[in-house]
């Protein structure tokens, strides 16, 4: 998540202590700046800075993988190179997803002129497939001739279709490294190869998702199957209000600062009420603690 303080600007020093927090609490990487960072109301420049600020404060940019796709070419160009020459570990990139119904020529012919004006000897892409928020999806085959044409740069994808299908068959390219959008399929997605995932709901319960994927790594499935019980109904809970802003008002619990109830328009926070009874069902069901 990204922290905005009072004047509505990057608040660094929660974002810091968050990235700190998420590591220390089970996390192996961060990826600032997807759909729950807010990353499309935030500008080039204030992506920049907060990843130099990450740097600045000690997070090691070999665990970072940003977003950086935007609707043009120059400005994907511009944040994909900085993360890569701050030494990030990979880039995150969405389609240009402005323009509809484009063909899966088009999208190779955009990533094909991507790759070309990186230019970084260490441009690692990681696809970013999120059809339904995006409205552009990565399709299968368009993916497969991606990773086919560029196997040393387009080396994963990220997958928030939330359709198991079309994980599955991304799992099936070799070589591609696929991480489900969220921790419900992670178990069925390890068992066919994915090393993880990478989930919004991480920013609030890293412990016990990192637990599942540990404990999968370590070959424990009935102990990975019985904490994913709690990890999946802890998620789906999210699904009955506005995720980000309620998670934000949750962070704002956990950490006892106002600012993380923050947004930009045109998200909203939720009402003291709903925070509320979201906190109350963590606490009393699945044993969060929100006076820590």
């Amino acid at each position: 998540m990204t922290p905005f303080n009072n004047q509505m600007a990057l608040d660094q020093g929660l974002y810091n202590a968050l990235a700190a927090r998420l590591l220390d609490q089970g996390c192996s990487g961060l990826a600032p700046f997807g759909t729950t960072g807010e990353a499309l109301s935030v500008s080039s420049r204030e992506r920049m800075d907060a990843l130099e600020g990450l740097v600045a404060s000690g997070i090691n940019p070999s665990v970072i993988i940003p977003g950086t796709g935007l609707c043009n070419l120059d400005d994907t160009v511009e944040l994909s190179r900085h993360a890569l020459e701050l030494g990030c570990a990979g880039v995150m990139t969405l389609p240009p997803f402005y323009f509809k119904g484009v063909s899966d020529d088009g999208l190779f012919s955009y990533y094909e002129q991507l790759i070309a004006a990186i230019n970084h000897p260490a441009l690692k892409i990681y696809l970013y497939h999120i059809p339904q928020v995006s409205g552009v999806g990565l399709s299968i085959e368009l993916v497969r001739r991606l990773r086919s044409a560029y196997p040393d740069v387009i080396v994963g994808i990220k997958d928030s279709s939330g359709v198991w299908d079309n994980t599955a068959e991304l799992l099936k390219i070799e070589g591609l490294i696929v991480y489900p959008g969220a921790e419900l399929p992670v178990i069925d997605a390890i068992k066919l190869g994915a090393p993880g995932c990478i989930s919004a709901t991480a920013n609030l319960n890293p412990t016990d998702i990192a637990a599942v994927i540990d404990l999968c790594h370590e070959g424990r499935w009935d102990e990975a199957e019985a904490l994913h019980e709690k990890v999946k109904k802890v998620r789906l809970l999210f699904q009955d209000y506005a995720p980000i802003p309620a998670q934000k008002a949750l962070m704002a619990r956990i950490t006892g600062d106002d600012k993380w109830h923050n947004l930009r328009a045109p998200l909203q926070a939720i009402s003291a009420d709903k925070a509320a009874e979201l906190a109350t069902v963590l606490t009393t069901d699945f044993g969060f603690d929100f006076d820590s």
